[in-house]
Order: C-alpha cells, then structure tokens, then sequence
C-alpha cells in the first residue's frame, strides 16, 4: 500500500456520535481526549456517564480509564489531560491520544472514534496535535508492514470527531499533509541498518516519490565523485564502500516552484545508516541504537514529502541526504589523517566517531557554491543530524537550533522555536560564539581546521556548538556572514534529542517545526 493512500482509507470523518450513526458504521470505541463540557456537549449520554464517573472515582480526571456506554452501546476510552501549569504545553493532547489509541488496542478497539478536544487557551492546536499523536501511537514500522502484510495496520479505519464540524475538513487535510512526511522520515530513520542500507534508501525515495512528480530525485554513487567533489564523506564511507551493499549514496530531492522563487531553501541531511564510531570504536555497550543515527537525512526526506504534498507556489527547495555507514576495517579512516574537503581547506581528523559533520559538509558547501552562483533568492541552508550526545545532555528530548549572524539577525531560531512550541515539536536555541570557532581552528602549521577533539561530545566543552562551528569553517560559509557581499543564513540542528531512541517509534522531529515556520 502505498505512503498516500495510507492514511485516506485510516481516516474519516464523523458527523454523529449518536448510537444509530456508529451502530450504522461499525465504530466499537469512543476515545475521549480531554472530555471538557464543549467536547461533551456532542453527546447527551456521554455527558451524563461522565458526570456519573466523576461522582464516584476521585481520580476520573487524571487517570486513563476504559468503560461501557450501555445508551450508546459501545466502549470508551476517557484519556484526561488534567490541570495545565504554566510549564506544560501542547504535547499534553499528543500524550493523552497516544494513551486512549494504546488502551484502545488493548481493549481490543477494531474501529475507533477519535473525539478531539476543541481549541482551549494557549493550545489553539490542541485537536490537531492530539491527532497527529494518535498517529504516532498508530505507526507501524516498515519492517513489519513489509513482512507480514496483515499487520500493517492497528485498526481498520479510525473516526474522527471534532466539536466544531467545520473544523474536520481541513483539519484532517492538514494532518494528512503533515503526516505523509513523518511516515517517510519514520520509515528511513526507523529502518535497521541492512533495510535501510545507502542503496536500499536510494530504493526506497525512489518509491516514496515517484517518477514525474513535483520532487525530482538524482543519486550519486561513483567513488569517483565521492573522492574528486566529497572527500570528507568519501573519508566516511572508504570503510563501508568495500561492501556493495553498505556502499554510501548522496541522494538529491529538489522541488521547483511554478512561480518566481521569493525563498530558497537547502537542507543537508546526516544519514549515517550505522554508526560503529570506525577506528574511535563505540565501546562499553553504546553502540546499540546506532542505527537511529539517519534521522536527521530521514527528515528531509519527510520535509520534501511535505513540499510534495503542499508545492509551494514561490519556494525553491533542494534536500541532501548524505548517506553512509560508519563501518570499521582496513579502509576506515583514522584520526590524525589530513583530508583536503571540497572547499579547499586542509581538514585534520581528531575522532573519526565525529563522521557527522565529515558526511554533511562537502553537500554543505556545494548547496552553498550553488546558491552563490544562481544568487538564488533569500537564501536558507540547514543541516539536520542526531549528532551529538552533548545535546542530549543539555536539553533532553528537545532539537536545538543554532543559527550564523544572517539567520540569527533574521530571528530564525526564535521563530522556529516559537513555531514549534505551537504543534508539540520544540526547540531549545543555542547561540554560535567565537569559542566554538577558536576550538576548531587549526592547531598545527599545515592544516586549517580541526575536525573534533578525542573526547566524546558529552565530556567536551560546548559540544554540541562546536560541530556547528566546524561545518561553517569546513565549507567557507563563515565567509557568507552579515558582511559579505551575498550573506547566506544557515541553522544547524542537532536533533540527537528529539529524533526518537531504539526502542521508540521515531519521531519525524523537526518536520513539524520546519514546515510550520517555512511552508504553512
């Protein structure tokens, strides 16, 4: 089945929550999300079983529970989102639907109705978040749709009911848009290393979008080339390469808009397939969960499904997903070599378990020699990776975006923070300062930037900043700041946080985000 008819055929919408209306469509379950008086005012019965609940169980308003409706002759599910404090935020709605879906299933729910709360103070997209968690709770991994077809869904179709009826039209458009692309990016980040090999990934965008649609998708995968335009990500993939099937593939996403482009946009995706940490082995049991270390490259794809779905009238949009495996061996690359990367400058290797940013950065700068040359219109460059534990660290299961002087004076990273706080996918902004340039600057005469230190990000000083740092000094966009005659804006976003560790379902983080500051 294919990523677009997926969700058509799971959701529709209700009109009723009457009893001969979901007798008539074979609803078995209704799943309440937050059961305030504007939800409950749909249906006289439940409003009277809840106030009947609330009479007797004290803890009815804060706990997930399961009961009968004998006047609508069918289950519910009652998934409170309890008193909000000046702390919490959207991701509450996501929460309580992920909890009535998972009670749902084990109640043994075939055909559910979703009743979304209505928009409430602070959360003007309570019903649209609490939707797209069901979502998530609902997703079923490639693997298992791909082996065992019978399973590729949780129910059958799920109903949709939302206290405004006008609202459910283009509230289950803009779900379905936005859902697409986190499908995608789930699929790729979520894959296990042999699934989602560099060529099996190639297989599978490829598949995702099509021939003749609006993305068109180009593939490199000469050695040739890598060693001639990508040395840093050749130096990755040298290792891997040796193996057919691991071999690394750079993979292009470009959408053209109809109209004039009024902004542009190029994001780099790190998609380290597995992550070994090569000669720098990853030891002590860390290793497992490497696997996730492709969701940054898995995001832009699950953005330019996005822009497939929206098209855009006057944006332009390039993806670049840099995909390599981080293997060990006879051909990896070690610390200490002296790698010359696409810009010219002479690139000394410190820790070859800092491939992240090797991988991303000759894509980088040939986005940013391309937007140069066509002086293309507003211009935006991101990389994406799960890149440091450093993140982890210091915001938890938050992204961080870091922006260079031209986004930074632009207020990017507020606006994507301020975006994504709206539709649960948040951000924490960091901000770029000499140090991390001067931590990167090369330390003997000969070479001009060094790649990391030998100490994991975690026990580094502003380690998640530096990385950020280097790509700007790898690639000669330091050269494309405030001042210069063509400034470019660049965020980088470590998503090593938010991205979703084995064994959680991926989170398609920061699709969200990105698409609500950039294309809605």
């Amino acid at each position: 089945m294919g990523i677009e008819s997926y969700l058509p055929c799971l959701l529709q919408p209700v009109t009723s929550l009457e009893r001969a209306a979901l007798e008539r469509d074979q609803y078995d379950t209704i799943c309440v999300i937050d059961g305030g008086a504007a939800e409950l005012a749909a249906s006289p019965p439940l409003a009277g079983l809840f106030a009947r609940q609330r009479s007797f169980d004290a803890a009815f308003e804060s706990e997930l529970s399961c009961f009968r409706c004998e006047e609508l002759g069918c289950r519910v599910v009652f998934s409170p989102v309890g008193e909000l404090g000046d702390f919490d935020d959207v991701r509450r709605f996501a929460e309580a639907a992920q909890a009535a879906v998972g009670r749902a299933i084990k109640a043994g729910a075939m055909k559910p109705v979703l009743l979304l709360p209505n928009a409430v103070e602070r959360f003007g997209d309570a019903a649209l978040v609490a939707l797209l968690g069901a979502l998530h709770q609902l997703y079923v991994p490639l693997q298992l749709r791909e082996d065992v077809p019978e399973k590729s869904h949780r129910f059958r179709s799920v109903g949709v009911y939302h206290p405004d009826a006008g609202q459910v039209k283009g509230l289950l458009r803009t779900v379905q848009t936005l859902e697409v692309g986190r499908f995608v990016a789930r699929d790729i980040g979520g894959g296990d290393p042999e699934r989602m090999a560099p060529p099996r990934v190639v297989e599978y965008v490829l598949g995702a979008f099509g021939s003749g649609g609006p993305v068109r998708v180009s593939v490199i995968e000469d050695p040739a080339v890598f060693e001639r335009d990508y040395p840093l990500f050749q130096a990755v993939n040298r290792a891997a390469g040796t193996v057919k099937r691991h071999s690394g593939r750079i993979i292009f996403l470009e959408y053209k808009p109809p109209n004039a482009a009024r902004k542009t946009v190029g994001l780099i995706g790190k998609g380290v397939t597995y992550d070994t940490g090569g000669a720098d082995i990853k030891a002590g049991g860390i290793m497992a969960g490497m696997s996730r270390d492709k969701c940054g490259a898995a995001a832009v794809a699950g953005f330019m499904k996005v822009v497939e779905q929206l098209q855009p009238k006057d944006i332009h949009v390039v993806g670049v997903m840099c995909m390599v495996r981080n293997s060990v061996g006879e051909e990896c690359y070690v610390s200490d070599e002296i790698i010359t990367s696409r810009a010219g400058l002479r690139i000394r290797v410190g820790n070859t378990d800092a491939e992240g940013r090797m991988a991303m950065a000759d894509a980088l700068c040939q986005m940013k020699e391309r937007f140069v040359s066509e002086r293309a219109a507003d211009p935006h460059l991101f990389t994406i990776a799960t890149l440091t534990g450093h993140a982890v660290l210091a915001v938890g299961n938050s992204a961080i975006v870091m922006d260079n002087g031209p986004a930074r004076a632009a207020d990017h990273g507020l606006r994507l923070q301020r975006e994504g706080e709206k539709v649960g996918d948040p951000f924490e902004v960091s901000v770029l300062r000499k140090e991390d340039f001067d931590f990167h600057k090369g330390k003997a005469y000969g070479e001009d930037v060094l790649q990391a230190n030998n100490l994991p990000s975690s026990r580094t000083p502003r380690g998640h900043q530096g990385p950020a740092a280097f790509l700007m000094m790898a690639t000669g966009l330091d050269k494309c700041g405030l001042k210069s005659s063509y400034p470019i804006k660049y965020s980088h976003l470590d998503i090593a946080g938010s991205a979703g560790d084995v064994p959680d379902t991926p989170t398609g983080s920061p699709v969200l985000a990105l698409a609500r500051t950039h294309l809605l």
